[in-house]
């Protein structure tokens, strides 16, 4: 996501950081490039004129010209303006108002709509602590309410439908429905058409009047760039949605749509879908959307996504392993499988501030498949104590698992490694009076670890 975006940003910046201060001159050649890499992004020309000149106003600022840091002071300004651009701060989902709360979830035929009401009820009951029901009222695309039904039953949240029939009494019985078994939140699946019309206007309206939800969403596909900010505008005109859900914001590298909505429509991004998946759903944080795209990572979002597959039990157990030399390789296989619930690779590695600059360096998502192979392919008993794993062993695993004898090898080479740096830590700290010790001593060194420290502060 904003891949391209990214990568024609920093280049603009690199000419900024060679100049000793900010003028007009080199200012005004960056935000060409600037605004030449927005509209290549496929944000909205007006949106762009707009961003563009309040980015000048503030860089031309009597104290920015005095900056001994043009490169970090555009950043900064481009930073703000970006978060401002996106909506400013998250919005978290509305739930004021009698149970069960409803959610309206509108938008054309093919933006993935559908999918959406699945992964917002997962999202709600999972971290919102909620009870929801999905409501099947899209009548007319084959296979819709037959698509909610499986969404349902893979994710455990009840579905009412009445097949084919009035809409509008559909939501309504559905709500009473929700509220009968007590669900506190009723997500209403509607009909979209691949154009708008009145029909498709009008019958949006009389379920809106019939239900009264407390939110209203758009779900948009984010691969269709402006024609999703155009569709969200004459929605909005006569719908007056409360916020955007951007599906297949994985599959966009430009990100224009993401850029323009708020700015166009007047209304912010509630939430992004991430991937195929139904817990590839995330809260729209326009802070740490505009850190990505500028490349300056997303921390916030990564050790979130850490507490989501570890527990604190966990970590102690592993904490105590590490202590006492006594991490194998089934603890690395059951971190290797944590490490894949967070998502892919590449994915977080761009959530690690400056790594999204190494573009050179391509994330081969496969070879983890292969090292996964490799350590499931082993016995308990050689996991536990792979000392054990002789020759022929050796080419039973790489015969098991589909790989060679040199990626085995290779494998618990780099195993053996790790234990050994693992044992230099552990005995190091422990001649030092323990880790307490250890980090006041880096802090008095300017908390660095000999040349390693400029590089992690």
């Amino acid at each position: 996501m904003f891949e391209q975006l990214t990568g024609k940003l920093d280049a603009a910046f690199k000419k900024l950081r060679g100049q000793h201060k900010l003028t007009e001159e080199n200012i005004s050649e960056s935000l060409r490039e600037i605004r030449v890499a927005l509209l290549s992004a496929d944000v909205h020309f007006q949106t762009v004129k707009d961003f563009i000149a309040s980015v000048k106003t503030k860089a031309l600022g009597a104290d920015v010209l005095q900056s001994v840091s043009p490169g970090q002071m555009i950043v900064k300004i481009l930073h703000d303006e970006m978060v401002g651009l996106l909506g400013g701060e998250a919005e978290e989902p509305r739930f004021q108002g009698s149970p069960p709360v409803g959610i309206l979830m509108m938008g054309l035929q093919g933006s993935g709509k559908t999918t959406a009401c699945g992964k917002l009820a997962l999202n709600l009951r999972d971290k919102w602590n909620r009870k929801p029901m999905l409501v099947a009222c899209d009548v007319y695309r084959p296979a819709a309410i037959e698509q909610l039904k499986i969404l349902g039953n893979q994710i455990n949240i009840p579905v009412y439908d009445e097949g084919p029939g009035d809409p509008v009494r559909i939501a309504e019985n559905g709500r009473k429905a929700a509220k009968e078994q007590n669900c506190d939140v009723v997500i209403f699946d509607t009909a979209g058409r691949l154009q708008i019309d009145d029909a498709l206007m009008l019958e949006l309206e009389k379920i809106q009047n019939a239900v009264k939800p407390t939110e209203r969403f758009f779900v948009a596909d984010a691969m269709t760039g402006q024609e999703a900010v155009n569709v969200a505008k004459t929605f909005n005109d006569r719908m007056d949605f409360t916020g955007v859900l951007l599906t297949k914001m994985d599959g966009d590298a430009r990100g224009g749509a993401a850029l323009s909505i708020k700015s166009v429509t007047g209304k912010p991004i509630r939430y992004i879908g991430t991937g195929e998946k139904l817990d590839a759903l995330e809260l729209f944080h326009p802070d740490r959307m505009a850190s990505r795209i500028l490349g300056m990572g997303d921390v916030l979002t990564l050790v979130e996504k850490a507490q989501e597959v570890y527990d604190a039990k966990e970590a102690k157990q592993l904490e105590k392993k590490f202590k006492q030399n006594k991490f194998d390789l089934d603890d690395f296989l059951n971190q290797l499988r944590q490490v894949k619930k967070m998502g892919s690779m590449a994915d977080l590695v761009s959530m690690i501030p400056g790594m999204s600059r190494l573009k050179d360096a391509k994330i081969d998502e496969n070879q983890f498949k292969h090292v996964e192979a490799i350590l499931t392919s082993m016995t308990p008993k050689e996991r536990q104590n792979p000392k054990i794993i002789d020759g022929r062993r050796r080419h039973r695993i790489a015969l098991g698992s589909g790989t060679s004898l040199q990626e085995v090898n290779q494998i618990l080479r780099q195993f053996e490694q790790m234990q050994k740096m693992m044992k230099q830590m552990t005995g190091m700290a422990s001649k030092m009076g323990g880790m307490k010790k250890l980090q006041q001593m880096m802090q008095q060194r300017g908390g660095g670890m000999g040349g390693f420290g400029g590089g992690f502060r």
